[in-house]
């Protein structure tokens, strides 16, 4: 296990990732940092906490728009929302093992 450090919305998070996981960390970081600055300004730089709430609800509205209207299925190889599901969960387990003292 490493610990990688994550910018988002201008501060610093150290979370463990597991070995090989830190470019997919490092690629995550960067859809967040995309859209720190629209959730930056609707929370109005009230706290960390209420601009991380806003980023949060952004990427589901995004989440949910893709599983709305999914690609053609052409387009979508089998089991790619499978396997994008599974990588949020492990990306939220290691955020949840990092948060416990």
């Amino acid at each position: 296990m490493a610990d990688v450090t994550l910018t988002i919305a201008g501060r610093g998070y150290v979370v463990a990732a597991r070995d090989g996981d830190e470019a997919h960390l490092r690629r995550l970081e960067k859809m967040l940092q995309k859209h720190s600055p629209a959730a930056q300004r609707a929370s109005g730089g009230m706290s960390a906490e209420r601009t991380l709430v806003y980023l949060s609800l952004i990427l589901a509205d995004l989440l949910d728009e893709a599983q709305e209207n999914p690609p053609p299925a052409a387009a979508a190889p089998t089991g790619l929302l499978d396997e994008i599901a599974n990588r949020l969960e492990a990306v939220a387990a290691a955020l949840e093992q990092d948060a416990t003292p």
